[in-house]
């Protein structure tokens, strides 16, 4: 039997995806079947017709053919729609995930049919086996959401629910899921929204993922440390939205912490005599460090109740008429008043009882380690102080910090702040793993911008200080050492810290005259209105001597590495460092209000002669007026100015 279409019979055939009519009595065939079906699953109509059998059953994959069968006979019971879906294996053995929709019906003579439609899903079925697999083989979480300032969760996971322990919904309590869904960044700690947000328009402006470490707050109030991506992608509807799919670190996390923790208390019992650890999110105070004090040394590493704790420690051991100045330094510390964000630490200073039983000085500061965690950290201060040592570390730095052990000519890591390590010139990735080893100074100090004479010169002295580039401000800073003193055999460990000890500079007092004078015969200095421009770096100066050398010409990155470190590669290690340089470079003309006079363009700078009045500019003009200004000597300062001063020296000859 046939069924004749007339018309729309083109339509069916190569239109509707497909396409192929039943005949539901027995035997149950196919009486139809689109030139559409033929080219899906790699066959011809005939072999695929038959009013003795159904033919179509054999392109099914024997391991579906059971729910087949179970959907044709389901079809046969009434008229009605379904839909199942199954594996079709074509021709050539590859095989297709089809979504079958059917509707029965009777034909005009009462043959009981039906026509069926076929949509390909082998895209969506693979990508979810992956999903699958993924889940199955590394429990990861994923989510879905969209690309809104305030994001909304389109989907997420069972996986990733369990990770932020979503209670389950009961009626009449509040359903956290669904709230947590209208705001992807409820599941961002406060303090980590902002940085989550700057991830969110990098990828989104890129189109490129990111991945990383990234903290999450659970239900329950505790957080979770996700290793994840985020990547941007349109779905099935062409919309635009955010994925990420997550792995619980959380302990590894912790693991990770504690093992960079026990380091730096290493560092700080070295400074300090008691240590105490305060955590305001579960209202405790424990004693990590107490000295040679007998009273102490029994309570360490046993949680207390805080408040009761430190109140009971200011009654008995803090002098009367210095008990109001520490309830109430350690109360505002209690309500989180205590310390601001870029503020230095808190500090305080009191009498209290020794462990002689003495009322001595005291000196005590917070160290704040993460959102709810902070050391108390106290010592005695000696009343008739010398010069300052390492005792006298700690209480004054701000942001930046890093201490390391010296033995003989090794050095061994022992903690560090992410823009302290940048002045070692190494990478917060790198630095880990040398905190497992010792290294020679000479090569631990390598890429440092300052000389291995100077650090040698800081073991001998005890103190030093040096200039470094703060990534987080993109600024200059102080950064001082200071070295514990050596002992009799010079075998015992020392130690060396550094800490920041001034905030970044303000901008200097604007001149009102800021014509740029460049002076260049001699040595190269550069002069806004009548004030001299105080690089605080040598070799951003000399770049901008470079500029000022090359006339207006535009001097790309690895030009100026050739001339700026003549003895070393271009590589990522210069580059990095140029990077800093010409950033340090724009920075001090900034705060002159003189940033027009260089132009940047792909990376590439110039000077601008025409805002700028230089002297070889002047005299290269020709003119009578400025013909005498040249007196045998150009940027003294540069051996590559060498070039340049033999053309002048030309020019005065001939």
């Amino acid at each position: 039997m046939k069924n004749m279409f007339n018309n729309m019979e083109e339509i069916l055939s190569r239109n509707i995806p497909g396409f192929h009519q039943y005949v539901l009595r027995e035997p149950v065939h196919l009486s139809y079947v689109s030139q559409n079906l033929c080219e899906m699953a790699g066959v011809t109509e005939g072999e695929l017709l038959s009013e003795s059998e159904d033919l179509y059953i054999s392109l099914v994959h024997p391991a579906d053919r059971e729910v087949y069968s179970d959907f044709i006979s389901r079809l046969k019971v009434e008229e009605q729609t379904l839909t199942c879906q199954y594996r079709l294996v074509k021709k050539d053995g590859s095989v297709l995930y089809i979504s079958d929709t059917a509707t029965s019906g009777r034909a005009e003579d009462g043959t009981p049919v039906a026509c069926s439609v076929l949509a390909d899903v082998t895209g969506i079925k693979k990508e979810n086996n992956n999903l699958q697999f993924l889940n199955e083989t590394i429990p990861c979480g994923f989510i879905k959401y969209t690309c809104e300032k305030q994001p909304r969760v389109t989907y997420i996971n069972k996986q990733m629910m369990d990770f932020l322990r979503f209670p389950e919904a009961r009626e009449g309590e509040l359903d956290y899921l669904e709230l947590y869904k209208d705001n992807v960044f409820l599941m961002i700690p406060i303090e980590e929204r902002r940085r989550f947000a700057l991830y969110l328009n990098r990828v989104y402006t890129a189109g490129a993922p990111i991945a990383g470490e990234m903290t999450l707050l659970r239900c329950d109030g505790t957080r979770a440390y996700m290793f994840g991506w985020v990547t941007k992608c349109v779905n099935e509807q062409g919309v635009e939205e955010f994925q990420s799919v997550c792995m619980d670190v959380t302990e590894r996390h912790r693991a990770k912490k504690a093992h960079e923790t026990k380091r730096y208390l290493k560092a700080l019992a070295d400074v300090y005599d008691k240590i105490f650890e305060y955590d305001l999110s579960n209202s405790t105070v424990n004693c990590l460090y107490g000295s040679n004090s007998a009273v102490f040394k029994w309570l360490e590493n046993i949680p207390m109740q805080m408040e009761e704790a430190t109140e009971k420690w200011i009654a008995g051991t803090v002098a009367e008429e210095d008990q109001p100045k520490v309830r109430g330094f350690f109360r505002d510390f209690f309500r989180k008043k205590l310390q601001r964000s870029g503020e230095k630490p808190p500090q305080i200073t009191y009498r209290a009882l020794s462990s002689d039983g003495e009322l001595r000085q005291y000196s005590g500061i917070f160290l704040t380690m993460d959102h709810a965690v902070s050391l108390y950290c106290c010592r005695c201060v000696p009343e008739a102080p010398g010069k300052e040592n390492v005792q006298e570390l700690l209480m004054r730095f701000t942001d930046g910090i890093a201490a390391f052990e010296v033995t003989d000519e090794f050095v061994t890591p022992l903690y560090a702040s992410e823009n302290v390590c940048e002045f070692f010139g190494i990478s917060r990735e790198e630095w880990l793993p040398l905190m497992e080893k010792s290294t020679p100074i000479e090569e631990f100090v390598a890429r440092s911008e300052a000389a291995y004479e100077e650090f040698a010169e800081l073991l001998r002295n005890g103190e030093a200080e040096f200039t470094y580039f703060d990534l987080a401000t993109e600024r200059e800073r102080r950064i001082k050492a200071i070295c514990s003193r050596k002992s009799p055999g010079g075998t015992a460990p020392r130690y060396v810290m550094l800490y920041n000890v001034e905030e970044p500079e303000e901008a200097p007092g604007l001149p009102e005259n800021r014509t740029v004078t460049i002076r260049t015969f001699g040595y190269f200095d550069v002069f806004v209105g009548e004030k001299p421009i105080a690089f605080r770096n040598k070799k951003s100066k000399e770049l901008f001597a470079l500029l000022v050398d090359r006339r207006g010409g535009y001097v790309s990155s690895e030009e100026a590495i050739t001339f700026l470190w003549e003895d070393e590669p271009v590589n990522s290690v210069t580059l990095s460092r140029y990077r800093k340089v010409a950033l340090r470079l724009k920075n001090i003309l900034e705060e002159y209000g003189i940033s027009e006079v260089v132009e940047t363009v792909d990376g590439k700078r110039r000077i601008v002669p025409e805002r700028v009045k230089c002297d070889l500019y002047d005299y290269l003009s020709g003119k009578e007026e400025f013909s005498q200004l040249f007196k045998g000597s150009y940027l003294s300062n540069y051996s590559w100015g060498e070039t340049t001063l033999a053309e002048l020296t030309g020019n005065i000859l001939f």
